[in-house]
């Protein structure tokens, strides 16, 4: 398991608190991913979420590669891996 890194999430402070704890919960899945496994149902329900707080690409992009500078994790490619995987799946990006 990776040690635990102290960075802070990207986030607005346009978002309300649900919006906020919608965007934590995806990065976290993220980084379940990166550390071991999650269900790709679980991770897919998380950027579900996600897009309806940030539901522009070009936003999405961006935020994608702060939280990527500031963590390691590239979660675009978490993503690519759970929509490619079939229900049931567990995702990785180990």
């Amino acid at each position: 398991m990776l040690e635990k890194m102290d960075y802070n999430y990207p986030l607005s402070h346009h978002w309300s608190t649900e919006e906020i704890i919608d965007v934590v919960a995806f990065f976290q899945a993220v980084e379940k991913a990166y550390e071991g496994e999650i269900k790709r149902e679980n991770f897919m329900d998380a950027y579900r979420a996600f897009k309806k707080v940030v539901p522009s690409m070009a936003e999405e992009k961006t935020i994608f590669k702060e939280f990527e500078d500031v963590s390691g994790f590239n979660s675009y490619r978490v993503v690519k891996k759970g929509k490619e995987a079939n229900a049931g799946d567990m995702i990785s990006q180990k």
